[in-house]
């Protein structure tokens, strides 16, 4: 995308530091042009001109481009305006009024989830999913709807052995994950049932941003003895519309 006197836009720039995000590490120019549909030229003098702001670092003995400081700053500036938290609380609170039962977002911190907000219903009891808690990935539905977002060379990365999957003295292979998370993506969902907490149960989906990373998950959770089959599938579908309308919110589209 150039402008009509061939000068680069900010469009095909944004295309540009989008797509080197998206990346596992810095790529060739020619890589940029061809995966964008560019001109090679207009690539060049687009990364010269990022270089100089610093958004994109030049690795000259594989030449090779990578982001910069200046992107990384972007980054954290994001962070420190919680706009996961800020967009996700009011989602969260319509989805604990549509369906009733309390609800919670999480992100994954290393193999751990961490809990950043709960909603919790009318007439429901506390959760060990408040603000600020962590727990093992493997073992909440949280956890297991963002690790099946993940490639799965990255879960192997987090988990290498049956000893780093051991927690709250529930022993879980790397198999057995590896069977969890494939029954997952199939689903469409995750669930949890009397693995956190004996007598409840969770269902929860994952929120991917525009590289189908997984940002967040939305998650239900629920007494397991009140709530039969076709009631689980009703709050998953739930939990599904509202991590959507996250996600638009998020990331547009």
């Amino acid at each position: 995308m150039v402008t009509s006197a061939g000068a680069p836009t900010v469009g095909a720039a944004l295309r540009i530091l989008s797509f080197m995000a998206a990346q596992q590490g810095p790529v060739a120019a020619a890589t940029l042009a061809r995966s964008l549909g560019l001109p090679r030229s207009s690539v060049y003098r687009l990364l010269a001109e990022l270089a100089e702001q610093g958004f994109v670092l030049r690795f000259p003995e594989a030449h090779r481009y990578g982001l910069g400081i200046a992107a990384f700053e972007l980054s954290s500036g994001y962070v420190r305006q919680e706009p996961v938290t800020r967009l996700g609380r009011p989602v969260l609170a319509a989805l604990v009024d549509r369906v009733g039962e309390s609800a919670h977002l999480a992100v994954l911190v290393g193999g751990e989830v961490v809990y950043l907000v709960e909603e919790r219903a009318p007439r429901r009891p506390a959760l060990v999913t408040d603000v600020g808690v962590r727990l093992p990935s493997q073992l909440t539905a949280s956890g297991r709807a963002l690790l099946a977002a993940l490639p799965r060379e990255q879960v192997r990365a987090l988990f290498p052995d049956a000893a780093s999957l051991v927690a709250r003295g529930v022993e879980v292979s790397p198999r057995q994950l590896r069977a969890v998370l494939v029954e997952t993506r199939a689903r469409g969902y995750a669930v949890e049932d009397g693995e956190v907490t004996p007598g409840f149960a969770s269902v929860a989906v994952a929120v991917t941003d525009r590289a189908g990373w997984p940002v967040t998950s939305l998650a239900v959770t629920f007494e397991a003895a009140a709530v039969d089959a076709r009631r689980r599938e009703e709050l998953a579908a739930a939990v599904r519309r509202h991590s959507g309308e996250l996600r638009r919110r998020l990331f547009g589209g």
